[in-house]
């Protein structure tokens, strides 16, 4: 068994030369098709402001997930608000976060990124202002909810951005750097938002929200440009196919209606036979029929075209993608819990400030932004290193064998930090723990997140969405059984649970390395099949 992609089928067999030549479009590439102004043609400058402006976007966008942490006592005291009630603050916003890509993924592939991106800064900058004038818990709630679901934009569709502009070969280093910006969200805002409230009060940490997302706004109206183009889009060319099927359904059957009407009106049978026999009338409707050749700029497509479902199914239906979508999910959630559950042992165990906290939160942050960037530039070196390998033949779960060292020791770490953290040790020990930690954890995840775009040509923007909503939905999990877990184990019993679960995910990562290839090709054949069939 040769592992090949399941893209490259070129005619290596002669026995192709006699074959019908309609059935080879099912087999290109559609990220390879001729369009203007290619983005992947851009200049190296008009890329990297295209990628600064994305990565500053979804800094903030992290960001603001948890800049109150630090002032969430002063929250919970001026908004009259329980612990309880705060915490759900955390677990709505993310869970927000996370499924509302969904919604947006399917805007950008009709109307383009750019588009969706000021709309959704619109909403991110509102939110921020509501929330920093809310009277009461329900308001505030409320407004931290509409701001998630502006800020899930820029974790959606930035990766499908980076998809548009960077051939496959780049991504690997390109996700590993644009990924560095929001972990670093997540690192500075306890400092940040401790900052800000012990000087100003907690309401300041959402002004400065709604400054950044005016600043935001402000990049994506003069700087971006936008790098959507229909014809790469399975999205959009499928609501094209379904936009001139009906329409060439609906012209044949007025057509033949026509017809019939005309024959009622006649007086003599002789001359409705005639009208029903005149070789002309057939053709007519024929070629009503018929005319799928009609072009698809004469298609105006809206919303209501774009029925998500078939291509979330498809997109989960491949099982290479589910279990690397599991497995994503499971890895962000438990990188997200380690911030709540580490500052939760710095306070209770350590007796540290929020100052304090967030300052040992950015050594993990730091761990995670060395794993993104060096984990991505090691992906690639991998990706071409198996190229060559194989004779130049590129396929994506070449992606995942760059994450093989870290899964040796990210469970270690894990293991290494939870007891140190039981066992009191000194809080430098902890400090190199969480940095390895979150070092290894985000090196598999760029991996895995740039193999699930190079699995999912065409669709890169709903195979994000749908990692955003298993992530959030993971998240959301994790962070309301951490603490229970954390009571009743203790913390080296609930990081031992963690890193049998980080084991877990390995073993899927793994399957999907070894398995991926044929799994992909059977799905792409079955696809095919049925596109013929239709």
């Amino acid at each position: 068994m040769s592992q090949t992609a399941p893209n490259d089928s070129a005619p290596h067999d002669s026995s192709t030369a006699t074959q019908p030549p309609q059935t080879e479009k099912v087999s290109v590439d559609i990220e390879q098709v001729p369009v203007d102004d290619d983005p992947r043609q851009w200049s190296r400058t008009r890329k990297m402001i295209t990628l600064w402006i994305v990565s500053v976007a979804t800094m903030i966008s992290t960001m603001s997930s948890n800049i109150q942490t630090s002032s969430d006592l002063l929250v919970a005291r001026d908004l009259h608000a329980t612990t309880a009630q705060i915490s759900w603050t955390l677990s709505i916003y993310i869970l927000v976060q996370g499924n509302c890509p969904l919604l947006w993924s399917i805007a950008s592939e009709m109307a383009g990124r750019k588009p969706v991106y000021i709309i959704a800064s619109v909403i991110f900058i509102i939110g921020g202002i509501l929330a920093a004038f809310s009277r009461t818990f329900a308001v505030f709630l409320t407004m931290r909810a509409l701001q998630a679901a502006g800020s899930s934009t820029f974790l959606a569709i930035s990766a499908a951005t980076l998809a548009d502009i960077y051939e496959p070969h780049e991504r690997g280093t390109m996700m590993g750097l644009f990924y560095a910006a929001p972990l670093l969200g997540p690192a500075l805002a306890p400092v940040l938002g401790g900052t800000l409230s012990n000087i100003f009060g907690w309401r300041a940490n959402f002004y400065c929200l709604a400054g950044s997302g005016a600043l935001v706004l402000a990049a994506m109206i003069f700087l971006f440009k936008d790098t959507f183009r229909r014809q790469r889009s399975l999205t959009y060319q499928t609501a094209v196919r379904n936009r001139i099927g009906k329409r060439d359904k609906s012209n044949a059957t007025n057509a033949i209606s026509g017809v019939a009407n005309q024959t009622r009106k006649g007086d003599e049978e002789q001359a409705s036979k005639e009208k029903v026999s005149q070789p002309g009338h057939e053709n007519n409707v024929r070629e009503v029929a018929g005319t799928k050749s009609s072009p698809a700029t004469d298609v105006k497509l809206s919303l209501a075209d774009v029925n998500p479902f078939p291509q979330m199914w498809q997109v989960i239906q491949r099982k290479n993608s589910l279990l690397i979508l599991w497995a994503n999910g499971l890895v962000f959630a438990f990188n997200y819990s380690l911030s709540y559950t580490c500052a939760r042992v710095l306070a209770i165990q350590y007796h540290y400030d929020p100052l304090q906290i967030g300052i040992i939160l950015l050594i993990l942050g730091a761990g995670s932004i060395f794993g993104s960037v060096i984990g991505g530039r090691w992906s690639d070196h991998v990706v071409a290193k198996l190229q060559q390998q194989s004779g130049r033949e590129w396929y994506a779960e070449m992606r995942l064998h760059s994450a093989k060292p870290a899964m040796l020791w990210l469970p270690v770490f894990v293991l290494g930090y939870g007891w140190a953290a039981e066992k009191h040790l000194n809080v430098e020990l902890n400090g190199v723990m969480l940095f390895f930690t979150g070092f290894f954890a985000i090196w598999i995840y760029a991996s895995t997140l740039a193999y699930l775009v190079d699995a999912n040509p065409g669709r890169s923007c709903f195979a994000v969405a749908m990692n955003s909503s298993f992530r959030g939905t993971l998240a959301f999990v994790a962070t309301e059984v951490v603490v229970p877990w954390q009571d009743t184990l203790g913390v080296g019993g609930m990081y031992t649970v963690f890193a049998g679960v980080l084991i877990i995910v390995e073993l899927l990562i793994l399957l999907v390395m070894y398995e991926g290839v044929s799994w992909r090709e059977k799905c792409v054949a079955a696809e095919a099949a049925n596109g013929a069939n239709e």
